[in-house]
């Protein structure tokens, strides 16, 4: 029987705070569009980790800031109708 994700969540991105690569787990429990994005601290977009439609399953993403400056980061996730976000520090 294949075991099914029981709620949409985002961990807590380790190593944090991090140089240059810090990776996170998000769980879909459902199939659907997922949206992932990096923004920095005037909310501009700095990248996308995940972006379209994913089954429902546990996703490891990675973060490879080597081209961004230090600084405080938001991690934002959109699927299932909510969103998660966290604060991370990259420290070079």
């Amino acid at each position: 029987e294949l075991q099914v994700p029981a709620s949409f969540s985002l961990s807590d991105a380790y190593p944090n705070p991090f140089n240059p690569v810090t990776t996170l787990e998000l769980i879909m429990p459902i199939d659907g569009d997922m949206q992932v994005s990096v923004y920095n601290l005037a909310g501009q977009l700095v990248t996308t980790l995940a972006s379209g439609y994913y089954q429902a399953d546990t996703y490891a993403l990675k973060w490879d800031a080597a081209n961004v400056p230090s600084g405080i980061y938001f991690i934002q996730a959109e699927a299932c109708g909510l969103i998660s976000t966290q604060k991370v520090m990259l420290v070079k």
